[in-house]
């Protein structure tokens, strides 16, 4: 099984060295890693030519985390693409485990891993609503997002299949994705943990964008527009969507967002009637 690790980075030097050391202490060895530079006016480029000189380096402008993952999937060699995050890290087992779990189950295209979270440094308990699902998990993915880049292992037939991130959405680009590969894909689960997803930090997406849900709501609008769900999951799909369009438009309204309302208002309305 050939892996290509692909690791989008910005202005994390300290974090990627860590996320680097996790992928090198694999007990598995992937074929090759990329790290996708996004514009980082850092020492990341010193710290991987003198730390990792066997890693596969590119650099590009600050084109966000979608375009750096999509340039790294587009110059992977690998049949698997393993993302992870460079603020995240592989616990050693982590592609052993997930390769095993493939060959048993030879059918499956796209593969994820319960985690460890660690906030501020110290491990807490997720609550109940964010334990990993396997199989069919459309409906699973419609409230959150229900799969960790750094745990996921994916086929790059799937990627020529649903297509790669959206460059357009600034976040919730990963929700985006998992929506259009569960339509069309069961996912295979290792329950045991197998990676550290670290989070506090403040240039974490969720920290740096207010109302994250409209994301997800274009990516519900898009994915409806599409036609190609079933009854039933065009119905939930549309059901969630009026779910996060009316929260969301309570928030705007507090906040005297009039263009927003107005759009939103349309949108509700489009779905009700």
């Amino acid at each position: 099984m050939n892996i290509s690790v692909v690791i989008p980075t910005y202005n994390r030097c300290d974090f990627l060295r860590r996320a680097l050391l996790s992928v090198v202490a694999q007990t598995l060895q992937p074929t090759e890693i990329i790290v996708v530079d996004d514009g980082s006016s850092d020492s990341t480029a010193v710290m991987i030519r003198d730390e990792f000189p066997e890693i596969k380096y590119y650099r590009q402008e600050n084109y966000g985390v979608s375009s750096a993952r999509n340039l790294g999937i587009q110059h992977a060699i690998g049949d698997w693409i393993a993302l992870l995050d460079s603020d995240d890290e592989w616990l050693p087992e982590k592609l052993a485990m997930q390769t095993a779990a493939l060959f048993a189950a030879p059918e499956s295209k796209i593969c994820h891993t319960e985690e460890q979270w660690i906030r501020n440094g110290v491990r807490v308990n997720p609550a109940k609503q964010y334990i990993k699902p396997g199989g069919w998990i459309f409906k699973e993915c419609l409230p959150l997002c229900a799969i960790s880049p750094s745990t996921v292992m994916i086929h790059r037939s799937v990627f020529d299949d649903v297509g790669l991130f959206d460059t357009d959405l600034p976040a919730c680009e990963d929700y985006d994705l998992w929506l259009r590969i569960t339509t069309k894909y069961p996912v295979l689960l290792v329950a045991e943990p197998q990676i550290k997803k670290h989070g506090g930090h403040q240039d974490q997406l969720t920290q740096l964008h207010w109302g994250m849900d409209r994301f997800r709501i274009a990516s519900l609008q898009k994915i409806i527009d599409a036609g190609q769900l079933s009854t039933e999951n065009q119905q939930a799909a549309v059901g969630m969507l009026l779910k996060k369009a009316e929260i969301y438009l309570n928030g705007v309204i507090k906040r005297g967002k009039e263009q927003e309302i107005n759009y939103y208002r349309k949108l509700i309305k489009r779905h009700v009637d």
